[in-house]
């Protein structure tokens, strides 16, 4: 007995020196620039953009395939504070990708939904909640109000509310160069 015990943590820390030998010899170093965009990228996953996700938005605005103005939800503030980040010249929000909107949550009319879970499959933060033939929630919290759960719903049973603004969900903007004098 004494000799598993003793095995078994020999072998434990002998895998920890292994994993932790690896994680620093093939750590892949990420670009500052693309975590400074994305940091400013609201997080909605929504695709709007025409990336699936901020992430590889970012990855395109710092390799220069894409254009700042692609973020519907993130609007003229997101713009701004990009072309600040960049040295760029702002850009009105390119209508072809949608239209700035305030800060949106999914609602699901529990009596209509038939537990479907298309909304479940679509949702990319997975901010909704049931099982299979069971009525579905949202998790406010989790939303980013990407609306992607909107068009697989065969009942129509979800519709977007605005966010309240309260102390929790109020940001300050971005601030501006050209007003601030920075």
């Amino acid at each position: 007995m004494l000799t598993a015990i003793v095995t078994m943590t020999l072998l434990a820390a002998l895998i920890g020196l292994v994993l932790g030998y690896s994680a620093i010899r093939f750590r892949v170093e990420s670009d500052p620039v693309v975590d400074k965009i994305d940091a400013i990228l609201p997080q909605t996953q929504c695709g709007q953009c025409g990336y699936s996700g901020c992430r590889p938005y970012a990855e395109a605005i710092a390799a220069g395939e894409a254009e700042i103005n692609l973020c519907p939800p993130g609007g003229e503030a997101v713009i701004q504070a990009l072309a600040d980040l960049l040295g760029r010249d702002p850009k009105p929000l390119d209508a072809d990708h949608g239209e700035e909107k305030p800060k949106q949550v999914a609602v699901i009319d529990e009596q209509l939904c038939i537990g479907c879970t298309l909304c479940i499959q679509a949702c990319p933060v997975d901010a909704i909640l049931g099982a299979a033939k069971q009525m579905h929630t949202v998790i406010a919290e989790e939303c980013t109000g990407c609306e992607l759960c909107l068009p697989p719903c065969p009942v129509e049973c979800i519709s977007m509310a605005p966010v309240k603004e309260d102390i929790n969900t109020w940001k300050w903007p971005f601030p501006r160069a050209a007003e601030g004098g920075a």
